[in-house]
């Protein structure tokens, strides 16, 4: 257990489907409280199986259980290090357009009709602005991650690219998986419910609603840039391994993953 301190709360102009979700920075660690149900179980579980995947480490953010205490509560939530570097910054796609447009990314997207020419668009907006020629890669990746793990909060406020000082940009780790596997239990997803019917339920943000649709798009665009080499043991073993959070939810946790393993077959091949 962490105990923080007012003077180590951070807040930031990301916009969240957990926008009340308190978060810390102390000595190069980030903290963030656990508000809607397991937040921080979801985002050490899908961490560390990205370490079974094709990506490299420093393409995402590892993430680890922790319990915080902060005034007079104990939270359950996660602790991740501080990946930027002196002279960097973390601005989200909705802000990198609307300092280069004055508009709003969202909304430009969504004028679109057809998925892959809003994708399309998403890309190669990106591309002119920064210059990262492999963002259509990154975010492949990304909506792959996106559509295995149910990340429901990935909207244009939730994606970002980094900045230093000199105006140069370069890619963030993938992060903030939070949202991911029904963690909200206190409104959308409550325990006990049928996880069948609820990860139905469960939307995308990114240029649709359907991540099923996200995730073609960008195969049919960029192809399969990400592949998953876990098993269900590897769920399990890292499972077994966080003690903070209720075997209920550990246990639907890992019945979620085990029924996207059967319907995302090919990502494992």
């Amino acid at each position: 257990m962490v105990e923080l301190f007012e003077g180590d709360e951070r807040r930031f102009e990301r916009q969240s489907s957990n926008g009340n979700q308190l978060k810390w920075e102390n000595e190069g660690v980030w903290y963030k409280a656990d508000a809607t149900g397991y937040e921080g179980l979801a985002e050490s579980v899908v961490s560390h199986l990205l370490k079974f995947s094709s990506l490299n480490e420093n393409e995402y953010v590892l993430y680890e259980p922790e319990e915080i205490k902060y005034k007079t509560t104990v939270y359950n939530g996660a602790r991740s290090n501080d990946f930027l570097k002196k002279g960097w910054q973390i601005i989200t796609l909705e802000r990198l357009f609307k300092n280069f447009y004055n508009e709003s990314l969202y909304k430009s997207i969504y004028k679109i009709n057809d998925v892959i020419e809003r994708l399309k668009f998403l890309t190669e907006q990106v591309i002119r602005i920064t210059g990262l020629k492999e963002f259509e890669i990154y975010i492949s990746k990304m909506l792959t991650i996106d559509a295995f793990f149910l990340n429901e909060d990935r909207h244009t406020h939730n994606i970002a690219v980094l900045m230093n000082d000199k105006g140069e940009f370069d890619y963030c780790p993938l992060f903030d998986q939070g949202a991911s596997l029904l963690s909200d239990t206190h409104f959308y997803y409550p325990s006990g419910g049928d996880v069948y019917l609820m990860m139905e339920e469960s939307k995308a943000k990114t240029i649709c609603r359907s991540y099923r649709e996200q995730l073609d798009a960008a195969e049919e665009l960029y192809g399969y840039n990400l592949k998953f080499m876990f098993s269900m043991k590897d769920v399990r073993n890292i499972l077994k391994g966080i003690t903070i959070y209720p075997e209920a939810e550990k246990r639907r946790v890992e019945n979620i993953i085990g029924i996207q393993m059967q319907r995302y077959k090919y990502l494992f091949s």
